[in-house]
């Protein structure tokens, strides 16, 4: 029988935040009555904030509700059996006012062992940077776990975190076990596994809305962090307009980058996946399954895996990010138990300019 899912757009989910601004609303979104937005959650799987579907007959049913009913059809096949029915991703846009708290995700072992579904892995694309804008992201040397602690103790941890400048453009895959931050002045898009698990280790000794100090996960981040020095996080590409780029590749999402001047018909024949399209700039239409859904700055769109091709326009320049889960990226790990995430970080960072 044949199905009849179509391409999906999803109700914003606004998160206000102390450290939120508004250059979210600049982009069409109306966030009101909150007092400013930190993040908008574009898709959602995540449990008691799941999307709920804005057009077509599925319209305020949530995409795990979806998912349910469709399954492989929605995902693919493989992906179903792996993930099951809670999607698997999390797509935010994110706008920081000001400097976040340093804080480390786990990955998916430590996560399990402590009771959580998923660990954190996560990529940034920085829509809009304001001069001078940098992030944390990682250690400028290797430390010790108990180096880590003295250092803490002592209210020296920013003497050896590696801060890198941030530019609209730019990209950054920050694996789970990576200390980080984002830093005043940026919006960008979050490519991130379905968990909301972050232990904040750090918060530059600020006082909370109430006067009193953030809660810190010291001891639960000690398990979690990774150690080592990182010199470049920095994820470097040459895109070409109306081509597609890879941006990141991991066992948790594929992430590519399609800057639009004309028409572009894409393939997907071979790839067991569903398919997200997120606006990063511009106005932009997906047609795909006999429908088209247009799409601006901010918003995304979910292509169903039982979609063969998909054909994007643009009003204009407008860039979008292709992301979907490739099984044969996580079938692949699995298959090599001795594989870490590192070891699949280090192959991609020393590909990546040949993609």
């Amino acid at each position: 029988m044949e199905s009849n899912l179509y391409p999906m757009k999803f109700m914003p989910l606004y998160k206000n935040k102390v450290w939120g601004g508004n250059k979210i609303g600049t982009l069409g979104f109306d966030y009101s009555p909150l007092p400013n937005c930190g993040e908008l959650w574009a898709l959602s799987g995540v449990v008691g904030n799941e999307s709920v579907v804005a057009n077509g007959f599925l319209a305020e049913n949530d995409i795990n509700e979806v998912l349910e009913i469709y399954m492989g059809e929605l995902i693919g096949e493989q992906n179903f059996n792996h993930f099951g029915t809670e999607f698997p991703l999390l797509v935010k846009i994110i706008d920081a006012n000001d400097d976040l708290s340093i804080q480390v995700h786990p990955d998916d072992r430590l996560a399990r062992e402590r009771g959580m579904e998923n660990g954190k892995t996560e990529m940034w694309y920085i829509m809009e940077a304001e001069k001078g804008a940098h992030i944390v992201n990682g250690f400028n040397q290797s430390i010790t776990k108990e180096e880590y602690q003295q250092i803490l103790a002592l209210g020296k941890l920013e003497d050896v975190l590696h801060i890198e400048q941030a530019e609209a453009g730019d990209m950054f895959f920050i694996p789970a076990g990576r200390v980080h931050a984002l830093g005043k002045g940026l919006m960008l898009a979050e490519i991130q596994q379905n968990s909301d698990c972050t232990y904040r280790i750090y918060d530059y000794n600020r006082p909370d809305s109430n006067g009193k100090l953030r809660e810190l996960h010291t001891a639960e981040a000690l398990d979690a962090i990774d150690f080592s020095e990182l010199k470049d996080g920095k994820t470097h590409y040459t895109y070409k307009e109306n081509s597609t780029t890879r941006l990141a590749e991991c066992p948790y999402f594929t992430t590519n980058l399609i800057p639009l001047t004309k028409p572009l018909k894409k393939d997907f024949n071979s790839l067991d996946s569903f398919v997200i399209y997120l606006c990063v700039e511009g106005i932009a239409a997906v047609k795909s399954l006999n429908e088209i859904v247009p799409i601006h700055a901010g918003e995304c769109m979910l292509v169903p895996a039982i979609a063969d091709t998909v054909e994007l326009f643009s009003e204009g320049p407008a860039k979008l990010l292709e992301v979907y889960i490739d099984p044969e990226q996580w079938t692949d790990k699995e298959s090599h138990n001795h594989s870490t995430d590192r070891d699949w970080l280090a192959q991609f960072v020393g590909n990546a300019e040949n993609l």
